[in-house]
C-alpha cells in the first residue's frame, strides 16, 4: 500500500503543480476552474481507461498477424499515440462545443488541451511508477521512473496535446475557411507524430544506446517544449495587443478610466489588481473578454448577432463594476 500511495503522490502532486503553471500562463482571461478540473478528470480517468482498453484490443488483434513482439512495438510507437491523442482531444472538442463562450482565443484551446493531458499523464505515471518501478525494483525503481517520467519528461503529454487544442481553436476563431477546415486535423496529426517520435526514440534509442539515446530523446523533447512555450508567449502578447487595441474605445466612451485601461493591458497591473478583490478580478476578466469579442466581431468570427449581444452585456457589466475598481 505504501508503494502505491507514494507513486500516487509523486504522480498527481507534480501534475497539479504543472497545471497551476499552465493556468498562471493564461494571463488575461482566466478559464473557469470547473471546466479545467473536468478536463483534468477526463484525462486522468476517461482517456486513460479508454487508451488501455482500445490499445490493448488493437494490439492483441495485430499480434495474430505479426506476432506478439512486433505488435508490442507497434502498440508503443504507433497505436498508443493515435489512441491517446484522440481520446485526450475529445475533451477539448466537448468543451469547445458545449461551452463556446469560454473558447475565446487560441491560448484557451492550448490550455484546455494541456490540462487534459496533464490529467492523463498523472494516471499513466502512477501506473508506471507502481507496476514497473516499485513492484519490480522497490523504491529505487520508483524514484528512477519518477525522475525520468515526471521530472525530465513531465511536460511531454501536455505539449503533444496542446497542438490539438491550438488546431481546434483555429478552427473556431480563424477568419479563413480553409484554415478552419484543415487546422483540427493538422493539430491532431502533429500531436500524434510528436508523440510517436518520442515513443519511437525511447524504444530504439534509449533502449539500445543507454544514456546517449536517452539524452538525444530528451533533447528532442525539450526542443518541442521550447517551441510550444514560444507559441504561448506569442499568444499572450497577442492577447495583450487586442486588449490595448479594443479597450481604447471604452476609455473614450468613459466606460473605463485611463488607469483601469493601463492596468488591463499590463501584466503587473493585472496581477496587482486581480489579487485585491473578487470584484476587481471579475472586472479585468470582463475587460479581457470584451476585447476578445470585439476582435471576433472585427474578424467575422462566430455568430454576428450573438457577439454583439455579448459585447453589449459585457459593457454594461464593466460600467457597473468600474466605480468599485480603482486601479492602483
Amino acid at each position: 500500500m505504501i508503494g502505491f500511495v507514494t507513486a500516487a503522490v509523486l504522480s498527481f502532486v507534480p501534475a497539479f503543480i504543472y497545471a497551476s503553471i499552465a493556468y498562471w500562463l493564461d494571463r488575461f482571461e482566466k478559464e473557469p476552474r470547473r471546466l479545467l478540473f473536468g478536463a483534468f478528470l477526463w484525462g486522468a480517468f476517461v482517456a486513460t481507461l479508454g487508451a488501455i482498453v482500445w490499445t490493448g484490443i488493437v494490439q492483441a488483434s495485430l499480434a495474430i498477424f505479426i506476432g506478439e513482439a512486433s505488435a508490442e512495438v507497434a502498440g508503443t510507437t504507433l497505436l498508443a499515440p493515435l489512441v491517446e491523442e484522440s481520446l485526450k482531444g475529445i475533451a477539448v472538442v466537448i468543451i469547445m462545443f458545449a461551452f463556446p463562450e469560454e473558447f475565446d482565443s487560441r491560448l484557451d484551446g492550448m490550455l484546455y488541451a494541456a490540462i487534459t493531458a496533464l490529467g492523463f499523464a498523472a494516471t499513466e505515471n502512477l501506473l508506471y511508477l507502481y507496476f514497473f518501478g516499485y513492484t519490480e525494483d522497490g523504491f529505487g525503481g520508483l524514484i528512477t521512473l519518477f525522475v525520468l517520467r515526471v521530472i525530465l519528461g513531465g511536460w511531454g503529454h501536455a505539449v503533444y496535446t496542446a497542438w490539438i487544442g491550438l488546431g481546434l481553436a483555429m478552427s473556431r476563431l480563424h477568419p479563413n475557411r480553409i484554415v478552419r477546415l484543415i487546422s483540427p486535423f493538422a493539430g491532431w496529426l502533429l500531436a500524434v507524430c510528436l508523440h510517436a517520435l518520442h515513443n519511437t526514440m525511447a524504444v530504439f534509442l534509449a533502449g539500445e544506446f543507454g544514456l546517449t539515446g536517452l539524452g538525444l530523446t530528451l533533447l528532442v523533447d525539450w526542443s518541442t517544449w521550447v517551441v510550444v512555450l514560444g507559441l504561448v508567449i506569442w499568444e499572450i502578447r497577442r492577447e495583450q495587443h487586442h486588449i490595448a487595441t479594443y479597450l481604447a474605445e471604452e476609455v473614450s466612451a468613459g466606460i473605463i478610466s485611463p488607469s483601469q485601461y493601463f492596468a488591463a493591458k499590463s501584466f503587473s497591473g493585472q496581477l496587482r489588481n486581480r489579487t485585491r478583490s473578487a470584484t476587481a478580478r471579475r472586472f479585468y476578466e470582463a475587460c479581457a473578454e470584451l476585447a476578445h469579442k470585439k476582435h471576433h466581431l472585427a474578424t467575422g468570427v462566430g455568430n454576428h448577432r450573438n457577439t454583439i449581444a455579448r459585447i453589449n452585456q459585457l459593457r454594461r457589466e464593466i460600467a457597473q463594476l468600474a466605480p468599485e475598481v480603482p486601479a492602483v
